[in-house]
């Protein structure tokens, strides 16, 4: 990317309309943006959104760690011409920048992930399809073209399912397989479980699923074997709001008899095969011969794993704390990044997850070692205030950011952030 850059073009967008009385749909400052989401939702979105593990030290940590590092900016240099692109997996990026996967997003959105997916396309940055998306990836696949796109992957108890879903995301066009596996069970979540909440339980976010073929299999054996046991009551008014949406994926029977088991069995065969606790390395071997896509591990945050991966053959790690929200006081992303980094030795790029909200965030890890980081709440923010709009503003004020900082501080190129542009301050 040449003159004016990211960061002048989004300035001039925003500083012209205001000259005629129109303001961003969205807040741009992180914090502000957050606030305005938390007004727009209903305190059950909010708060699964929102929310991390146990007294939510590790999320706070997450945004902490940025606050250690400063760069020291140098002058007297050209940086009139800026080139923020970066290459991934063969493929270059306008930016070091991707949205990482967020599930049940109906919840924040009627559009939910097609919103996103429209959005990212729209200005090239990659997004990571959620395994738990409210779309399946067919249809947000269907409305990219030929922008980039990524899969996560939870590994279940049916491996028929993980292989269906691999296949899938492979002819969906999907460059690349996160596989995420701080997720084997789920964290202890106190501001869902004190509202109750599973969006899941309720039918939400689980639309991978319903437009599986062997997952609706798997259904169907589980409500016929229901129905010849007892007779099924009719569903409550909720319930059958609830699972409308996933209604849509499913064969005709199931949408036009929602008084029939399936909706409750479907729910029921998520709960049951949703993760596998017993996942280790030995199972890596067996991913790794059923898909040619690059496959990166989520969740890696000490280096012995991380060197570990790449022995059994991955392509790359994200180094994450899946948002704070599965182990409380865990050691931060950030934190964790320097050493991990140091452990891959450059034989495969490292992304960061976790923390990253702003441009400078995203400069950060960057000179700290990552190739490229997952943007994840401040897009579902974007989402509930404004949908398709509301999440590519934010995508580009990331990226205008980014590419400020990265002139302002007297570099031109990615390639020139390192660890020693940085001073470590707290």
């Amino acid at each position: 990317m040449t003159e004016p850059g990211a960061g002048r073009r989004r300035q001039n967008e925003v500083y012209s309309a205001g000259v005629y009385g129109h303001l961003p749909r969205v807040p741009v400052a992180a914090r502000k943006l957050q606030r305005a989401a938390k007004k727009a939702l209903n305190a059950r979105a909010y708060s699964y959104v929102a929310g991390g593990a146990g007294d939510e030290v590790t999320q706070r940590a997450n945004e902490a760690a940025f606050d250690r590092w400063a760069v020291v900016p140098r002058v007297l240099r050209d940086v009139s011409r800026r080139d923020t692109s970066v290459e991934l997996f063969g493929r270059r990026l306008p930016a070091p920048l991707l949205l990482g996967p967020v599930g049940a997003l109906e919840l924040v959105h009627d559009e939910a992930d097609l919103a996103v997916a429209r959005a990212a396309a729209s200005v090239g940055v990659p997004t990571v399809f959620s395994n738990q998306a409210s779309v399946s990836m067919e249809e947000c696949a269907a409305a990219m073209g030929d922008a980039p796109r990524w899969f996560q992957l939870y590994w279940s108890t049916s491996d028929e399912l993980v292989e269906s879903l691999v296949g899938r995301a492979e002819a969906a066009g999907c460059e690349a397989l996160v596989v995420t596996l701080d997720t084997t069970m789920l964290g202890w979540r106190p501001r869902d479980l004190d509202l109750g909440h599973l969006p899941f339980a309720l039918g939400k976010g689980i639309a991978q699923y319903t437009s599986d073929p062997v997952f609706r299999g798997l259904v169907e054996q589980r409500a016929a074997s229901a129905g010849a046991r007892e007779p099924q009551p009719r569903p409550t008014p909720a319930a059958v709001r609830a699972l409308i949406g996933m209604a849509k994926a499913w064969p005709g029977s199931f949408r036009d008899n929602l008084r029939s088991p399936l909706p409750r069995a479907a729910v029921e065969t998520f709960l049951g095969i949703y993760s596998r606790p017993s996942i280790t390395w030995a199972d890596l071997a067996w991913l790794r011969s059923r898909t040619r896509l690059p496959i990166l591990l989520k969740g890696v945050l000490h280096p012995d794993d991380a060197r570990r991966a790449l022995d059994e053959g991955v392509d790359g790690v994200v180094v994450s704390t899946h948002g704070g929200r599965q182990v409380d006081r865990s050691i931060s992303a950030l934190d964790a990044l320097p050493d991990v980094v140091a452990a891959i030795d450059e034989r495969a790029p490292v992304l960061l997850d976790s923390g990253v909200r702003t441009g400078a965030d995203v400069f950060t890890a960057v000179a700290l070692g990552a190739r490229a980081v997952l943007l994840g709440r401040p897009f579902a923010w974007g989402l509930a205030l404004a949908g398709e709009e509301g999440v590519r503003q934010v995508i580009s004020d990331v990226m205008g950011e980014f590419d400020l900082t990265l002139g302002l501080t007297g570099h031109t190129a990615v390639d020139q952030l390192s660890p020693e542009i940085l001073r470590r301050v707290g």
